[in-house]
């Protein structure tokens, strides 16, 4: 829990992989803005439990008992990536609890109603491209190789967190939110609670996206902004296009110079919390075409 006990709460959802420590590390940012900002560890992740075969639409039960456990009538839930079509759930399945969602840099869903496969690949660093295909291919290839991958990633972090992604062509705007001091810290943190609780998460994340996630986009009635960057090679801008054309009567927001990572954080997270507590429209942003049903 970071920020302001008794603020307006919401619940941020991490990426993939991630855990709870992923926040902006200045607390007073949160209490400045009169947020209660609350995380978890995902099943599988850190401290929580493997839900083995767990769907997307999965972590709703778990937002749901943990808002329950604080009190929060209401709330705003954010996911980042990995989060991102976790929060859409969220929003789909809990009208009466979420006031509003953002997804950012979210994916698409795999196949219908979704992207095909190569327009859900198209774009993606290769290295993302290879993790998505042990994934299509199944736990018993993508374990294994997540294991690798995640013991190189803590070897990089352990001499310089901005390291953490290794091989990635990312763009100019990326390496720079990676070569900040706050960013470092989260990375430094969270990758050495990974290590020590494997990847499980990771592993169970991976599969739960390129599977049917139970639950349609357009199931949604709450406000809900889509952000995206249009040089990502994560998860590319194809993804926060076919979001921002499915999900009803969104709001978008396109960074045209940010990747991945945004290129403002504190600035980004302030909008975010003024969208999520008072449905303040972020600058720039714009009421997408598509209505509610």
């Amino acid at each position: 829990m970071w920020g302001d006990s008794d603020g307006f709460p919401v619940l941020g959802l991490h990426g993939t992989p991630g855990c709870r420590l992923e926040r902006w590390p200045d607390e007073e940012l949160y209490r400045r803005l009169g947020v209660c900002l609350v995380t978890h560890d995902r099943a599988g992740y850190a401290r929580s439990d493997r839900r083995r075969g767990r769907r997307i639409v999965d972590e709703v039960e778990d937002v749901l008992l943990l808002a329950d456990h604080l009190g929060f009538e209401q709330f705003g839930i954010t996911g980042a990536s990995g989060g991102g079509h976790h929060a859409l759930a969220c929003a789909a399945l809990l009208p009466d609890r979420v006031v509003r969602a953002t997804c950012t840099v979210g994916p698409a869903p795999l196949g219908p109603p979704g992207l095909d496969q190569e327009s859900w690949l198209a774009g993606q660093d290769p290295e993302n491209v290879k993790e998505f295909g042990w994934a299509i291919a199944g736990e018993d290839v993508l374990y294994p190789a997540l294991e690798h991958e995640l013991a190189k990633m803590a070897a990089r972090v352990a001499v310089d967190p901005a390291t953490v992604l290794g091989d990635f062509d990312l763009s100019e705007e990326d390496r720079r939110q990676l070569g900040r001091a706050e960013i470092k810290q989260i990375i430094r943190e969270s990758i050495a609670e990974q290590a020590a609780t494997g990847v499980d998460g990771w592993v169970d994340d991976d599969l739960a996206t390129v599977r049917p996630w139970g639950f349609e986009v357009d199931q949604i009635s709450v406000p809900v902004l889509i952000r995206y960057g249009d040089s990502d090679v994560l998860v590319p801008p194809a993804h926060g296009e076919w979001l921002a054309a499915n999900v009803p009567g969104c709001v978008v927001k396109v960074d045209g110079v940010a990747g991945h990572l945004g290129s403002d954080p504190e600035q980004e997270i302030a909008e975010n919390m003024r969208w999520l507590r008072d449905g303040v429209l972020p600058t720039g942003s714009r009421a997408s075409a598509v209505g509610h049903h």
